[in-house]
């Protein structure tokens, strides 16, 4: 299955072509549309030419920041995700040799998989659920007990960026984020 989540046919191919990129477009979507997160490597591998680990979290802070923020942004927050995406960058090129598919192919369990992705920069628990959720649905990525590791992101539906496979779904899924917001509005505003 190919992947399609940023919608633009470079920008996805790359997604499924470099797993370092899959990897930073999850770390990019917060506050965000994901599509456009899910763009944002595919800038970052334009303006910087490459999307090399080591190389990223080589490059000067500044400049990288620069290329990160100049519009189209790779983020709402150019520069707070720069940042953070060296230092992601840093982790991968330090702990796994540069590279990110040892972070999957090493893990033990679905639960040790959670552990690794959760101790990655700009990843809490849920988005790292999310990105074990998109390894299985996506890539076949399946350690023993990722299911239970993920808890409903591996259930069928529309839940996360796990389930966009096209534009029908990237709409599916936004309509329940947006379900789940009014919700959580409405439960605060009678509490």
């Amino acid at each position: 299955m190919a992947i399609q989540i940023a919608q633009d046919p470079v920008a996805d191919r790359l997604l499924a072509e470099d797993p370092f990129a899959l990897l930073v477009g999850m770390m990019l979507d917060q506050q965000f549309p994901m599509e456009r997160a899910f763009a944002g490597p595919a800038k970052v591998l334009d303006r910087f030419g490459s999307l090399d680990p080591a190389r990223i979290a080589a490059a000067d802070p500044e400049a990288f920041s620069d290329l990160c923020r100049r519009p189209p942004a790779i983020h709402r927050y150019g520069g707070a995700m720069a940042a953070r995406l060296q230092e992601l960058a840093g982790v991968v090129a330090t702990q796994y040799d540069g590279d990110v598919t040892r972070l999957w192919n090493e893990a033990s369990s679905g639960a040790d998989l959670l552990e690794r992705v959760m101790a990655l920069p700009g990843f809490g628990k849920q988005k790292a659920q999310i990105f074990v959720a998109l390894l299985a649905k996506q890539l076949g990525v399946r350690p023993e007990g990722w299911e239970a590791a993920v808890g409903a992101y591996a259930e069928d539906g529309y839940r996360s960026v796990a389930d966009v496979v096209d534009e029908e779904s990237l709409q599916k899924v936004r309509a329940y984020k947006q379900e789940k917001k009014a919700a959580a509005k409405e439960a605060a505003a009678r509490a």
